[in-house]
């Protein structure tokens, strides 16, 4: 089974691509090592304070994925510097 949540985000504090790519980076970076899951920006690439990203996990249950994208949710919402806009989540 795949799942993926996508995450749409606002930046208030940035005022330059350069820094909302490091809060990005820093972000993904944080994701992909805790939780070993695929993390992607995947629009809004060219403003300075709004982002969408994508995160995928993998696994044989459902509830397992479930649980991870959850865990990976709260981790983004913990993030000081970033406010959630929407999720939506898709399970295959």
């Amino acid at each position: 089974m795949v799942g993926v949540r996508i995450i749409e985000l606002h930046i208030p504090g940035c005022r330059s691509l350069k820094e909302k790519r490091f809060v990005i980076k820093s972000l993904r970076d944080r994701l992909r090592s805790r939780f070993n899951i695929s993390v992607a920006e995947i629009d809004h690439q060219d403003l300075w304070q709004r982002s969408t990203i994508a995160i995928a996990a993998v696994n044989s249950s459902g509830a397992y994925i479930d649980g991870v994208l959850q865990k990976a949710t709260e981790l983004v919402g913990n993030e000081r510097r970033i406010v959630i806009i929407d999720i939506n989540t898709e399970i295959y």
